[in-house]
């Protein structure tokens, strides 16, 4: 490996809802991290590898900066605090939506002891002008060396980021095998396509209080068996999970498997029970059996 190759970690970090996992799948090429258009789709550190000839990025998605109701999600703030802490250059995304970054991130970024690249995403949605009054605000927020306005969903400018960011990269070997996109089981990608499924169907808190658990990932020659647990805090929740005569199940689960499908790129035969753990959200032992903790 010529001593020019270049490997880093790149921790991207936001408030919720500002397109950072769309951002990081642009970076990559592929789609690892659910996106949808709530808020909080983005649970957990999820690490993200993208790989060329002389460099090896590996990004780290982080869940959206908010002030935490519940311990899962002060287990979520705690993974951005670590993800910080592990970079060799910081990717702080925000949107012509939004204004700047919010107080506490905002602190942990004028702190940082790495470089900071302030992205500013979405600009596909707003006009030229206030496009513009949105970055100087950004500068006088964010006393940051590098600022970029990208479109994650228009491709514009993820090229020049992707640059941007190699330029902050240590001199280094790979951390990971070259072909490897994740360092993530796939069990956990299984789980997280249901979850996306769940939040894209179903409304209010209902998505919010639901854990997707793969209890078996069975790969056989033509066919993958796969069983999945969906947990929920309350048993009305499960009735709603369900639906009238199981429809609303039947088509989360049709959709997920249909996902599944394509990414794995074989046959999948998927079986999925909704259990309920009454207020896992907010039980320790619950968190650390979902890998929170």
């Amino acid at each position: 490996m010529s001593n020019k190759h270049k490997s880093g970690w790149v921790s991207v970090v936001g408030n919720p809802n500002v397109g950072k996992s769309t951002l990081v799948n642009a970076l990559v090429g592929e789609k690892l991290s659910i996106v949808t258009h709530k808020p909080q789709t983005t649970r957990k550190r999820i690490t993200a590898i993208a790989n060329g000839p002389d460099y090896q990025m590996v990004f780290s998605d982080t869940p959206g900066v908010l002030k935490p109701h519940y311990k899962m999600q002060e287990a979520m703030m705690q993974k951005v605090g670590e993800a910080l802490e592990d970079a060799d250059v910081i990717m702080a995304v925000t949107d012509t939506e939004e204004n700047g970054f919010s107080p506490d991130l905002l602190t942990k970024l004028q702190y940082a002891k790495v470089p900071v690249i302030a992205v500013l995403n979405k600009v596909d949605l707003k006009a030229q002008d206030e496009t513009a009054r949105k970055l100087e605000f950004i500068k006088a927020q964010l006393n940051s060396k590098e600022l970029l306005v990208v479109s994650a969903l228009r491709d514009f400018n993820i090229k020049e980021l992707k640059n941007m960011l190699l330029g902050y990269l240590p001199e280094g070997e790979p951390f990971y095998p070259k072909d490897q996109i994740s360092d993530l089981p796939e069990k956990f990608f299984a789980a997280e396509i249901i979850r996306e499924k769940i939040l894209m169907f179903y409304q209010k808190e209902v998505p919010y209080s639901v854990e997707v658990i793969i209890e078996e990932f069975r790969e056989e020659e033509k066919i993958t068996f796969i069983r999945a647990a969906i947990y929920v805090n309350r048993h009305t929740q499960k009735g709603i999970i369900i639906g009238h005569k199981g429809a609303a199940m039947k088509k989360t689960a049709t959709a997920a498997r249909l996902d599944m499908e394509k990414w794995l790129n074989t046959k999948v035969f998927l079986e999925v029970q909704v259990k309920v753990k009454k207020d896992w959200r907010d039980s320790e032992s619950h968190l650390k059996n979902f890998g929170y903790l």
